[in-house]
């Protein structure tokens, strides 16, 4: 993983492979793919600002007891 704090990007390495595609999974952020399709790294710009937006909506979650959204149940249908 590494900072670049004048820029304000985060770039998480998975792999040392070469990156033959991404694909931008929301506004800034972007999955790095080998020849494979296989993810090999994220890019995440605005970093700063990503994680601290990511980390108050979890506390808000916890402080409001919200269930988190892969833990919703699926009611059966009849």
């Amino acid at each position: 993983m590494s900072y670049f704090k004048d820029e304000d990007v985060l770039h998480i390495v998975i792999s040392d492979e070469n990156e033959a595609s991404s694909v931008e999974l929301s506004p800034n952020i972007t999955a790095e793919l080998n020849e494979n399709g296989e993810l090999i790294g994220i890019e995440i710009l605005e970093a700063s600002s990503f994680i601290r937006d990511s980390i108050l909506e979890a506390a808000q979650a916890k402080m409001l007891n919200l269930p988190k959204p892969h833990n919703k149940g699926v009611e059966p249908t009849s």
